[in-house]
């Protein structure tokens, strides 16, 4: 018995030193530990987590260009290119109307604000300025602006990733035209700095338990466990509607794909819980990048759908702020009709674009939409404060996987996906490295000043 003990000890010691999902859940299960005994300590520990946000920030924006540039130049057809970018904005926007559609019958179903009775003037606005900051949403013409860079330093200086993308597009054409007899040398030093990024994210994924414990803790410690019951209604509808939109997401995923979401998930665990543990999708993107590449979708549909995902394909978001109007609505007593509720869908399609990476985001898409409305008063967006943060599991782990399941369906739709290899990978029968990447079928002419390719086989596998 002190034998099999003792090696019971030795396994959990060895599956604790390495396995991150392991380490990451230990963590997240002390910060909340931490957090309810004592409160004060834990609210001290946002630090732990910023800081790791932020080191990961600051690597997204060179590592989005290498590979979209990359991506570009591998796949030798800017029009390929440009189809599938077109195909990833058809997928964001129908992804997100259904969400935002599916988030409005749930509200009307289980009502989840009915009977609160609430005055909105006994409702602070105040307290909405500060959570935003004052700023605004921005327009659609200065979105569209936003995303013209004006100084390519300028661009991953504020790791603007739709600047970078535009940047990114521009480099990789003008590699194609000249061909690489011209500049033999830069795709090559591009794939080498796309290499050291990588490396610098699995040294700074080391430090991800100690940030999901930070968050962890400063959350907990923060906003306590009671709003869990104050709010419990609409938070057990909006991750109800999340879960439903996921299985719709996994259908659609298995029909056009023949890939099961469940097993992505498997297969990224790491990334969501870690994801959910820092409250922040974008730690894990360039994580998500390698495996969705080392699951047979080629490197320009990556580079492409999944950065451009996070500013036009915010599923989880939709999903919350369809619900929380309504809440807000019957909260209030103010009811909505049909004609309004489509007003809702309309304005929030419009502004959940322009939602990344603004301030307070939430709070000013609602703001928009209720003075669309004209019937709920701007102070009664304050509602949403106590349990804001509490929403940002559902909406990271629902943005995330709507942005994975994107570039699978994209992919598998502009013929950039392996299935033959995501298959293997996802079950487990392939190691989750680098695979070899799925090369599109040569074009009957090569693009002008473009070479000849050097005939190198097409990667096996199911296109």
């Amino acid at each position: 018995m002190p034998h099999a003990t003792g090696s019971l000890a030795r396994r959990a010691g060895r599956l604790l030193r390495t396995s991150l999902f392991v380490q990451v859940l230990l963590a997240l299960l002390l910060g909340v530990l931490v957090g309810r005994l004592w409160p004060q300590a834990g609210s001290s520990l946002q630090p732990l987590g910023d800081g790791f946000v932020r080191l990961i920030k600051a690597i997204i924006a060179p590592l989005v260009f290498c590979v979209v540039v990359a991506g570009i130049t591998k796949a030798g057809d800017l029009k390929s290119f440009g189809r599938i970018g077109v195909k990833a904005l058809i997928w964001f926007e129908a992804a997100t109307s259904i969400a935002l559609v599916v988030g409005l019958l749930a509200g009307n179903v289980f009502s989840p604000g009915a009977g609160m009775h609430v005055d909105p003037a006994s409702l602070d606005k105040g307290a909405v300025d500060a959570t935003t900051g004052g700023g605004k949403l921005p327009s659609a013409g200065q979105f569209i602006l936003e995303a013209l860079p004006n100084s390519a330093v300028g661009a991953f200086a504020e790791n603007s990733l739709l600047q970078v993308l535009v940047l990114a597009c521009l480099v990789g054409a003008a590699l194609l035209h000249l061909g690489q007899q011209r500049v033999p040398q830069l795709l090559p030093l591009i794939e080498q700095v796309q290499d050291v990024v990588f490396t610098i994210v699995g040294y700074l994924m080391k430090l991800a338990p100690l940030a999901v414990f930070g968050a962890t803790a400063h959350l907990v410690g923060q906003y306590g466990l009671g709003a869990m019951a104050t709010y419990g209604k609409l938070i057990a509808v909006c991750y109800g509607v999340a879960l439903v939109f996921l299985v719709l997401l996994g259908l659609a995923l298995k029909a056009v794909t023949g890939l099961s979401l469940w097993k992505f998930v498997r297969y990224t665990r790491e990334e969501l819980l870690l994801a959910l543990g820092t409250g922040s999708s974008e730690t894990v993107m360039p994580r998500m990048m390698q495996k969705l590449r080392a699951a047979g979708c080629r490197d320009d549909a990556v580079g492409l759908v999944l950065p451009t995902g996070y500013s036009f394909n915010l599923d989880g978001a939709s999903i919350y702020l369809s619900i929380g109007t309504l809440f807000i609505a019957q909260a209030i007593g103010v009811h909505l009709s049909l004609g309004q509720q489509v007003t809702v869908v309309l304005v929030l399609m419009l502004t959940s674009k322009g939602m990344a990476g603004v301030p307070g985001s939430a709070f000013l898409a609602l703001s928009a939409t209720a003075s669309a409305l004209g019937v709920i008063p701007a102070a009664a967006v304050a509602l949403l404060l106590g349990v804001d943060r509490i929403m940002d599991s559902m909406r990271v782990a629902t943005n995330l996987l709507g942005n994975c399941v994107a570039v699978f369906v994209v992919s598998r739709w502009e013929g950039a996906l392996d299935r033959v290899t995501a298959k293997q990978v996802l079950a487990g029968a392939v190691p989750a490295g680098p695979q070899p990447q799925p090369q599109p079928q040569p074009a009957a002419t090569a693009p002008v000043g473009r070479e000849e390719a050097d005939g190198a086989p097409v990667a096996p596998g199911e296109k």
